[in-house]
């Protein structure tokens, strides 16, 4: 990622943070109706997971412009993610939730520049923790 993408992705989660509770409930409502089958890693209650997506996001968006400096939480939650019972192809679906989610929190902030730089965030990330947890990159 470059410095102009690491700005756009932090800028606009700080404007997704002051509706981070409203964004959790859309993330989470966005995944399981694309991806139904999910929902069953998941309490019953999500009041704690969404207070948990929020807070990771946060440090990640936070850490991206020193992304040495995240990458050892991000190892021990993607593996984490396997005890739990995710699969590679997870990632995506997530990211797609996620891209989803910003967009109708951001509304008319959500740029073809925001959803670039978004986009390879996550797929920075998600290709690491897939690398880290299964062995093998994504095949996105």
């Amino acid at each position: 990622m470059n410095p102009t993408q690491i700005r756009l992705v932090q800028d606009s989660f700080a404007k997704v943070a002051s509706i981070s509770d409203q964004a959790a409930v859309m993330f989470y409502d966005r995944l399981f109706q694309v991806a139904p089958a999910v929902k069953a890693m998941f309490p019953a209650d999500l009041t704690e997971q969404r207070k948990k997506l929020m807070t990771m996001l946060a440090v990640v968006v936070n850490g991206l412009s020193n992304l040495e400096s995240i990458l050892p939480a991000a190892r021990t939650l993607a593996k984490r993610h396997v005890t739990y019972g995710a699969k590679p192809e997870h990632y995506a679906v997530v990211g797609s939730a996620l891209l989803w989610t910003l967009e109708k929190g951001l509304g008319s902030a959500w740029t073809s520049e925001v959803a670039s730089a978004w986009t390879a965030a996550y797929g920075t990330l998600s290709d690491f923790m897939i690398a880290e947890a299964y062995g093998h990159p994504s095949t996105r």
